[in-house]
């Protein structure tokens, strides 16, 4: 594999003199482990390696581009948020970050429930032996036949979203002999200090039922009022990728408000709220995410304190980390094809992947790092931007980082926390074939997820 030097775009110095970037990290080959998951670490010949496989093994193995999933890493966070919020309280894994079988066999064996937001994501979780009543089924616009199968099924609960889902829900409950489970999510006109796509409990959004003017109480009553459904609890989901636990208590304040106006209204005291998830994770070393005891502790004392004010027994809370779960414990892995310095500005690394795998940063101008990792380098730093191999200026996997000044064709880089959000959002665009997920465990690999062929990509084509 050649190691020439490539005249490149700004160097130490000149990204200094700019002051647009911030300086190189003191170790180009150092792995964070606030952005890598807990198995991952350097070999003595300075290839990294994943629950003790070398990523130029895996490489070979499983192709480029692919996603690298620490299934102990998984299991250790999983588990984290379970013991943090005891057996008084509901975690429901996000399946709309990454949702696979073996991902739902992993919740079940770690006492998770889930929460799902489609038919196809139930169907996968039932497939995989997650009880029926150990999920929530989520959705701003399920229709009848996604709403039959969940009832048909038997799970925990239905989050309602409007009032045409609120008489949806308890007329196809009640044609099947059944009176369903439901909470209602409601909008606190909270404003999470998140990219606006992945806020969700500002008023302007199309997510829940508006608190301010009465509309929340008013579906409260609606539902109290249907022999089809169980009101058990309200429901609150103020975003994504959020650090500050501050707009978490403005919401628990408000949602606490309208469980004490239900009760002063129909004398019936709901036994369940649910805060949602979005909380945050490192991409960067800048980012600096809370330990799920942490959240527990916080969220269990907000609601408490809220409660006791208003006169209220306090309800059982349930979150949904999805994110906050499986999005450290992947990384992707990339081959080095193109490289194209431009003099002053920065080095473009075209890899074998791109926006198809990973559309966070074209959709959320999300931030990610990256590394070389089938080798070591002492070479001094380049500014970096790592793109892929699209037909579109605004496939960029990376926008900003940096990498040893020899890279070269055929050196593999990697991605880490892309296990929430980059599969499961994940394309065809450009008839890319979408990667497989690969979980790596104590020595030994498997694919959860295969690799897409071209023999899938004709066979959907039937013209």
């Amino acid at each position: 594999m050649s190691r020439s030097a490539h005249p490149a775009g700004p160097r130490h110095a000149d990204v200094l003199t700019e002051g647009h970037y911030s300086a190189p990290p003191a170790d180009l080959n150092a792995l964070d482990p606030k952005v890598w998951a807990h198995t991952v670490s350097r070999t003595d010949d300075g290839v990294v390696r994943v629950g003790g496989i070398e990523v130029t093994r895996l490489a070979e193995e499983f192709g480029t581009p692919a996603y690298f999933m620490d299934e102990a890493d998984f299991r250790e966070r999983a588990r984290a948020w379970r013991t943090a919020f005891g057996h008084d309280a509901d975690v429901f894994y996000a399946g709309k970050a990454f949702l696979s079988r073996a991902i739902v066999r992993w919740l079940h064996e770690e006492g998770l429930n889930l929460d799902v937001c489609s038919g196809g994501e139930l169907a996968t979780a039932l497939s995989a032996g997650m009880p029926a009543d150990r999920i929530a089924f989520h959705g701003n616009n399920k229709s009848a036949v996604e709403i039959t199968a969940a009832i048909e099924s038997g799970v925990g609960r239905i989050v309602l979203d409007s009032f045409q889902e609120i008489v949806r829900v308890a007329h196809i409950a009640q044609s099947l002999g059944k009176r369903q489970r439901v909470q209602i999510r409601v909008t606190v006109g909270v404003e999470a200090h998140t990219h606006e796509f992945i806020a969700t409990a500002h008023e302007d959004q199309k997510f829940g039922i508006a608190l301010a003017d009465g509309q929340a109480a008013e579906a409260v009553r609606r539902a109290l009022s249907l022999d089809g459904l169980e009101l058990v609890g309200i429901h609150s989901h103020i975003g994504s990728q959020i650090f500050d636990m501050a707009g978490f208590e403005v919401a628990a304040r408000r949602v606490v408000s309208l469980l004490a106006a239900v009760r002063d209204e129909h004398g019936v005291e709901l036994p369940e709220i649910d805060l949602g998830g979005g909380l945050g994770i490192a991409y960067t070393s800048d980012d600096d995410p809370r330990e799920p005891h942490e959240i527990a502790k916080a969220l269990g004392e907000i609601v408490t304190r809220e409660c006791e004010a208003a006169k209220l027994r306090t309800p059982r809370i349930s979150v949904e980390p999805g994110r906050a779960i499986v999005g450290p414990t992947a990384f992707t892995l990339y081959e080095v094809g193109t490289i194209k310095p431009l003099d002053g500005l920065r080095t473009y690394v075209s890899v074998d992947g791109g926006m198809s795998d990973n559309i966070r940063t074209a959709l959320y101008d999300a931030e990610y790092s990256v590394a070389l990792v089938s080798r070591t380098s002492d070479a001094e730093p380049m500014l970096v931007r790592v793109v892929g191999k699209h037909c579109e200026s605004g496939d960029i996997v990376v926008k900003d980082a940096f990498l040893p000044s020899d890279l070269a064709p055929g050196d593999l880089i990697a991605v880490p926390a892309t296990g929430a959000y980059c599969r499961s959002m994940a394309s065809n665009y450009n008839h890319a074939l979408r990667p497989p997920v690969v979980a790596v465990r104590d020595g030994e690999a498997r694919v959860i997820v295969r690799r897409e062929t071209e023999e899938d990509l004709l066979r959907l084509d039937v013209g």
